[in-house]
């Protein structure tokens, strides 16, 4: 398999959860700050031009967090990433899904482009001020949820690596977790997968 990741974007989620099940993987750097992603040699693979883009052993091609993190799971059971039991399931999900969809593309994005929201320039602020508020209630609600656990339900499983990127996003720019984030955002750094995915990516 072969991930095409840029640093610390939400591909890092991805880049855990792969040194975690412990198949060989190749990664390909893609410089989002270049466009990289725009151009034909990535859109061939994935016209979406986003990452995390995960290239299969037979050479096809699988986009989109949620999607990427379940078939690594669901490929691999040796590695336990999938909890067991319907409820820790939906839950599983429901967690990546308000990360991703809600938390990252409603909140953060707003935040670091606010172009693509912003009816003019002159409402640039208003729409980083926004991105901030879904942020920062996102983080709040999954504070809440890792109350007398771990890991985001119970036992390590792919939820953990969602919750991850954005725990290090706003680490990276030095913004204080919740509580409950921040303890498991040094559990999540004193895993040895996450220590090479750091390293590897020029983090660490």
């Amino acid at each position: 398999m072969k991930l095409l990741y840029a640093p610390g974007a939400c591909s890092i989620g991805i880049h855990v959860i792969l040194e975690e099940i412990g198949a060989p993987f190749e990664i390909e750097k893609v410089s989002l700050r270049d466009g990289e992603h725009f151009k034909e040699g990535f859109t061939a693979r994935n016209p979406k031009s986003k990452v995390p883009t995960l290239i299969r052993d037979d050479g096809s091609v699988l986009t989109e967090f949620p999607a990427i993190a379940y078939y690594l799971a669901q490929t691999h059971p040796a590695a336990k990433l999938w909890p067991d039991g319907v409820e820790a399931q939906a839950r599983a999900l429901e967690i990546i899904d308000y990360v991703v969809a809600t938390i990252h593309m409603q909140g953060f994005s707003r935040m670091f482009a606010p172009g693509k929201f912003a009816p003019s320039a002159a409402d640039a602020d208003a729409v980083k001020k926004r991105g901030l508020e879904i942020f920062e209630t996102g983080l709040a609600l999954l504070d809440k949820t890792l109350a007398g656990k771990d890991y985001a339900v119970g036992p390590y499983s792919i939820a953990d690596a969602a919750m991850f990127y954005i725990e290090f996003w706003r680490m990276s720019g030095k913004q204080p977790l919740p509580p409950h984030l921040a303890a498991h955002y040094q559990r999540m750094l004193a895993r040895p997968a996450v220590q090479r995915v750091l390293k590897k990516e020029g983090l660490a």
